[in-house]
Formats: structure tokens, sequence, C-alpha cells
């Protein structure tokens, strides 16, 4: 263990996961990220997100990272005392299966809890206990029936955001609890049950816009067809048909905008003097304001905003980020060894948590694992012996991810 990895956090802090998808995992990784030992306790078959396509094809590699990899059968009797004296070592339990599925297992809260006390269980459900809970929620769910999609689209077009957004925080507030618990327990030497779920996390997305109608008691508008709290505040397609987002957002923008771009006499216009002003302003000077930067090309626009502090952004596509100077400088990005698919072996980079301790980014210790990776290592520790090892794999010597050919998988069960 390097230095550096001695000073990370939760260093010394183990945590057992059985998690799948993306919101159970990205506690894992975020805690796994702050230092913790994160072992990913997966099913003979592998988590079935190493083998998505499309757009679950960047779960596994991205949320796994810095963790170890046991393969067990939980439905057997081995498996099942191979988990629990894994569990006896833990500090933390993170699951995000259906309300019961653990319970059947015998590795709920409930059960664990009298063997530890000082054990903190975190749960990532589709909904927090109550009217809802024996639902199964997905992200797109939660995002229909919780707001988000109808802010996001245009009126009568609800619309998904464009990523795993309640997943993903949904996951970070499992980690927040699982660390205001941590805090908790060393006051009280007892540990507890943390629940975070997908649609609570949604309303917590959509609370700004609640609030704006309890305010002023008019409803919030869809965001394509909102009225803007800033006069300029838009996507704007320039030469070549580029397109480039713009902003000015207060007074003093608006003037300096106004002289760099030779709108004096805007500037100098009583209609427009404020921004509320502007923004009533927008049905005529935005048409003209869009014809007067049609002629410029955006990497133009983007030297003269930047030049005079001005708020702007090119239209930018995931894959361009992997190339960013700003990223790469920074050390935003590490690389990673991608452990299955046509490019398993092969290294790319990954995107580190947005953050920085004593000024540097928490980094890459642990390659996404392969299936099963650590189950040898791992079964040693808690003291099994050759012989009961080979009796996971009867056949087979070596506990290697290539010799888990017991298939069977966890019950069914996917709340993310």
């Amino acid at each position: 263990m390097t230095e550096q990895q001695k000073q990370l956090p939760y260093a010394g802090l183990r945590v057992v996961e059985f998690t799948h998808m993306v919101m159970g995992p990205t506690c894992g990784m975020v805690l796994a990220d702050l230092g913790a030992e994160v072992i990913k306790v997966e099913p003979i078959a592998g988590d079935n997100t190493r083998k998505l396509l499309g757009s679950g094809a960047g779960f596994f590699p991205l949320f796994n990272r810095n963790k170890k990899s046991i393969a067990l059968d939980l439905q057997s009797p081995q498996g099942q005392e191979a988990a629990l004296r894994l569990i006896a070592t833990a500090d933390i339990v993170s699951e995000n299966f259906k309300p019961g599925t653990m319970k059947k297992l015998g590795l709920d809260y409930a059960s664990l809890s009298t063997l530890n006390e000082r054990l903190i269980y975190v749960s990532h459900k589709g909904f927090l206990p109550g009217p809802y809970d024996h639902r199964t929620a997905l992200d797109e769910v939660v995002q229909m029936m919780g707001g988000l999609a109808y802010m996001t689209g245009r009126a009568g077009d609800p619309l998904r955001a464009g990523t795993s957004v309640n997943d993903i925080m949904g996951g970070m507030f499992g980690a927040i609890g699982a660390m205001a618990a941590l805090a908790a327990r060393e006051k009280t030497g007892k540990g507890q049950e943390v629940q975070s779920a997908l649609f609570e996390n949604n309303v917590f997305l959509v609370a700004q816009h609640m609030m704006q109608f309890a305010v002023t008691g008019e409803p919030a508008a869809p965001m394509p067809s909102r009225i803007s709290a800033w006069a300029v505040y838009d996507v704007f397609t320039v030469k070549d048909g580029e397109q480039i987002f713009l902003a000015v957002v207060s007074d003093t923008q608006w003037a300096i905008f106004c002289e760099a771009f030779g709108l004096q006499e805007l500037k100098a216009d009583p209609r427009l003097t404020t921004n509320n002003d502007r923004v009533r302003a927008r049905e005529w000077l935005m048409p003209l304001l869009r014809s007067h930067l049609a002629g410029y090309s955006a990497a133009e626009l983007s030297a003269t905003f930047e030049k005079h502090g001005l708020p702007f952004a090119p239209i930018t596509r995931p894959q361009d980020l992997l190339d960013d100077p700003h990223l790469k400088a920074t050390g935003g990005l590490a690389p990673i060894t991608l452990p299955d698919g046509a490019r398993a072996g092969q290294t790319t980079a990954t995107v580190l948590l947005p953050l920085t301790l004593g000024g540097e980014r928490p980094g890459v210790r642990l390659n996404p694992p392969r299936l099963g990776e650590h189950t040898r290592e791992l079964l040693q520790e808690l003291g099994y012996g050759e012989d009961a090892i080979q009796a996971f794999w009867p056949t087979k010597s070596h506990a290697d991810h290539d010799d888990l050919r017991r298939l069977t998988t966890y019950p069914t069960g996917d709340n993310s």
C-alpha cells in the first residue's frame, strides 16, 4: 500500500457488496475510491452488467473499479456459509436487490445485526418503505413518475435525462448514509441500517420546481418552454451550422457583451436596462442576437467570451471528453484495464471522482475485477484450507474466473 493509499480516509474499512447494475455499485465505487476495501460478491455466472450491450456497456468497468470479486452460489449452503464468514469481517454490507430477496438468503439487516451489532447495512431500493415499495423501479420509471422527464422534455413530450442520474445519485446518497452511520458508530459503538431509494432521489432533484410552485403559485414549465431567469441563456446556431451555448446573466455581463460585439445601441436601449427588462424583451431581442452572432464561428465566440469572462460552452459529445485538455491536465482521467467483452485486456481511460483530497484526485488502485478474480485469495483469508477451496470447484485446480462453471444466479430483482 502506497503512502497516498494509506492516507485515504476509508483505508482499512471493509465493504462487502451484493449489488448489480448501477445504483449499488456506485455506492461501493465511492467508498472504494476513498480507500475502502470493497469486495463484490457475484453469482457464479457473474454480474449481468458484464455482458450488457449499448448504453449499458460502460456500467461494469466504470462502477466496479477499486473492487475485488468473489464468485459464490448464494443458493447453496457452501456459498451462504462463505458469504457469512466474509460478512463477519465487514464494516459495511451493501445491497440493491428487491425487498425480501436478501431476507430469503438470510442476509438481511435483521439477521446480520444479531451477529454483529457494529455492522452498517446499506440498502438501495426503488422506493423507501411505503405504498410504492412493492413496485419494481428503474431510473426511467422514477424519472417519469417523479417529474424529471416532464421537466426535461417539451410540453407533452416527456424525456428522460441523458444519463442514469437517479441510479448514480441514489448510490451516492447510499454512500453518504454509510459515512453518517460510520460517524454515529464512533459515538455509539453500534451500526444501523441505511436506505437510499431511486424515487425519493428523483423527487429531491425536482424539489426546486416543487418549491417554485409553493412560493409563486405557478407551476414550473418544462425546461424547453420555461420562462428563463436570464435574458441570454441559450444554444445558438452559428457559422457553418455549429452550435454553442452562450449566457449573459447579469447587468455587468450585458454591458461587457454589448461592447465586445459592437452592440452599443442595445446597451443604451432603455428597454434593456436590467436583466428582468431583457427577459421581458426576449421575444424580439433573441432573434436580433441570433442574427448578429450567426456570422461568427463557434471558436471565435468561445475566444471572445473566454477573454471577457462570459459564460459559454461548446456542445460536446461524451466521447470527446476522453481527450478534453482540462480533464487530462488536472488528472480527472486515469487508465484502467477492461475486464470483459471484446476489448478485455485493453487499456482505456476512466473518470475519477469529481473531488480532490489534499489537492489530489482519489485514483485507481485496482482495475475492474475479472469475475471471481479474488475468490481463492479471499477464501484462504477466511480460513478455508486447500481441500475446502477445491470443493467450490470440484473438477478444477484454480479458483480463476474462467473456472467458475456452476452457472447459477441470484434471485431476480433489479431496482436500478
